[in-house]
């Protein structure tokens, strides 16, 4: 594995527990809601567009105390979804992990705008954060007292494997490609 190279905030160890605080592609799916509102319109009432164009992300640069709530390490979930950023995070350490795609918190309207335009939520532009914890349980209480989602997704691990687990499925992550917001944006200008 080749080491990427990015500025650390801390360490990351085997045995640490990784947390996602915000929702995968939520951002994506409200730029896209946004640029797409009267056609959704038409598959959606109203109010769950609305609700499709809500913010509600977080970033690595909010005034959140990451190193005070228990993160050892953290990495701000951008372009390319959680996929990406579990990639650079675990390859910045030379590091694999194990994260079962259920645990990922999604918003429901992320769900039904990727399913409408056949896009991977988890390779969708996000607004949240990943971080790792030697107590990941106690970081996503102190998350959720917050008010900001989050959920223990996967454990850090020996060795350089990238598993995610759905159900009794196990794969390894691909590298990371193009954000799925591009693909909207392309068919944008094919018109």
């Amino acid at each position: 594995m080749r080491l990427i190279e990015r500025e650390s905030r801390g360490y990351l160890r085997a045995g640490q527990e990784l947390v996602m605080a915000g929702y995968a592609g939520q951002e994506g799916s409200r730029r896209i809601a946004q640029a797409r509102a009267g056609e959704l319109s038409a598959w959606f009432s109203e109010d769950y567009v609305e609700l499709m164009l809500r913010d509600m992300g977080i970033s690595g640069n909010d005034p959140v105390p990451w190193r005070e709530y228990g993160a050892s390490e953290w990495e701000p979930v951008g372009e390319g979804g959680i996929f990406t950023a579990l990639w650079n995070l675990s390859g910045a350490y030379g590091l694999g992990f194990e994260v079962d795609l259920y645990r990922i918190p999604i918003r429901q309207e992320t769900v039904e705008i990727c399913e409408r335009y056949d896009l991977n939520p988890y390779r969708l532009y996000s607004s949240c954060v990943l971080a790792a914890s030697d107590h990941g349980n106690r970081l996503a209480a102190r998350l959720v007292r917050e008010g900001i989602p989050a959920a223990v997704i996967g454990t850090v691990s020996e060795g350089i494997g990238r598993e995610i687990c759905y159900g009794p499925v196990r794969g390894f992550l691909e590298r990371p490609r193009e954000d799925e917001l591009y693909r909207i944006w392309k068919q944008e200008e094919a018109l």
